[in-house]
């Protein structure tokens, strides 16, 4: 989809602790966050992704204030998509449109590892 789509990878491909994250997981989720604000302020783009910002949330990866800020003024025109599990109630009230997936069976369980395509 190239020149309409543009992927900034953030972060590593692995699970992060939340109890205690690691500190390049730390500096990756605030390099994250960085880029989304200067995208979002910089007014360039229809529609930002914030793929798995929920769950940065709610591991204190990332200041809540801050995305709420962002949510209410965020430019008109701009859509922004925040995904993930764990989405705080400040979130789910700002927000146009919630929806949960809710996992009924996981091949976790089943001791299947994750694969490359279907969980990263």
């Amino acid at each position: 989809l190239t020149p309409y789509l543009k992927i900034v990878p953030m972060g590593r491909e692995c699970f992060v602790n939340k109890r205690n994250p690691d500190p390049v997981d730390v500096r990756w989720a605030q390099k994250g966050w960085e880029l989304a604000k200067r995208s979002v302020n910089g007014r360039k783009y229809q529609v930002i992704i914030l793929d798995e910002i929920n769950v940065a949330l709610d591991f204190k990866l990332v200041p809540l204030e801050e995305v709420v800020e962002m949510i209410k003024t965020k430019p008109a025109s701009m859509d922004l998509v925040l995904t993930g599990r764990y989405a705080p109630a400040e979130v789910i009230e700002l927000a146009d449109m919630v929806s949960d997936v809710r996992e009924i069976k996981h091949h976790y369980a089943q001791g299947i590892k994750e694969r490359a395509g279907i969980e990263f």
